[in-house]
């Protein structure tokens, strides 16, 4: 007589997934009705835009072409000066929030510092410039550069404290200093990265420039927003033409250039990095004398 098979156990209710599934559909709904938002206007937002459109990009005029392009390039200035201030200040401050390299109650510290810079938003901190610095630039590039701080601090710690200990514990064991140990035991190895998120950020600044120009801290955004508030819309159209072409310009430029940081040197001669040369290159460091060597060594036959 056979026996019956045991009967397997109930699987059990989740109901940590539950109760957070709910809680999720419950903000969401909350959000929704609390906006007061006319949904109802989605279906006329497709024709609406069309009209916009059409009267914004059929009546340029190429006269304003000259001053657009020369508040597009203040844009820039303005990013790129912005990014650079904040690059120096987060640089080191990144150091005193690693905990890799310092205790914890100074990584602590330090971070929130840079938790209160990343929670201003730039335009808050442009309306705080104008009254000191006027309806200039200067307040643009002011907002931008502590505005950043925060985010380039942030992502600069989280590349310091994923690095390999070895080169640091090899400069301490021949008696080098913390200085440095920082100096030829961690910027070798965060470099590249570090100025890879540079020019990240200078990406990102590029838009906030765009922006900060609607509250008068200069850029091609003060441009646009009298363009809108006159109603004139050929010029506004313009504008959002260099705007975009302008963006995408730099994004593109920035990128490759850092894919290359990030890559490392390649094979010389000029040639391109693509090409087969049986060459296999190797990147040793000399860390006790401080002196960063890159040997190229050919490959070995395989023994037959």
């Amino acid at each position: 007589m056979s026996t019956p098979a045991p009967r397997l156990p109930a699987k059990p209710i989740d109901r940590y997934k539950w109760f957070f599934t709910a809680g999720v559909v419950g903000i969401t709904l909350w959000s929704a009705l609390g906006l007061e938002a006319k949904w109802s206007r989605l279906l006329d937002a497709p024709s609406d835009m069309w009209t916009l459109g059409r009267v914004m990009f059929t009546n340029m005029e190429a006269a304003d072409f000259p001053d657009l392009i020369r508040a597009m390039w203040e844009s820039v200035a303005i990013a790129w000066v912005g990014t650079l201030i904040a690059s120096v200040f987060a640089i080191p401050m990144s150091f005193l929030a690693a905990e890799n390299l310092v205790g914890r109650p100074i990584a602590w510290v330090t971070r929130q510092v840079l938790n209160l810079l990343r929670a201003i938003p730039e335009v808050i901190l442009a309306l705080v410039f104008i009254p000191v610095f006027g309806l200039s630039p200067m307040a643009g590039v002011m907002a931008i550069g502590i505005g950043s701080i925060g985010s380039l601090g942030k992502l600069f710690y989280e590349i310091i404290e994923g690095i390999k200990d070895e080169p640091i514990e090899a400069s301490e064991a021949v008696g080098a200093s913390r200085l440095q140990r920082l100096r030829w035991g961690v910027l070798p190895q965060v470099t590249p990265e570090l100025a890879s998120l540079i020019l990240y950020r200078f990406e990102v600044n590029i838009r906030a420039s765009a922006v900060l120009g609607v509250v008068g801290a200069g850029g091609i955004g003060g441009d646009l927003q009298q363009a809108l508030l006159f109603k004139d819309f050929g010029t506004a159209g313009l504008g959002l033409i260099i705007i975009v072409i302008g963006t995408i310009a730099v994004d593109t430029v920035s990128g490759a250039v850092r894919r290359r940081i990030v890559a490392g040197p390649t094979g010389g001669g000029g040639g391109s990095s693509l090409r087969p040369t049986g060459r296999l290159p190797i990147f040793s460091r000399r860390w006790a004398t401080g002196v960063d060597t890159i040997t190229t060594v050919a490959e070995s036959p395989s023994p037959h």
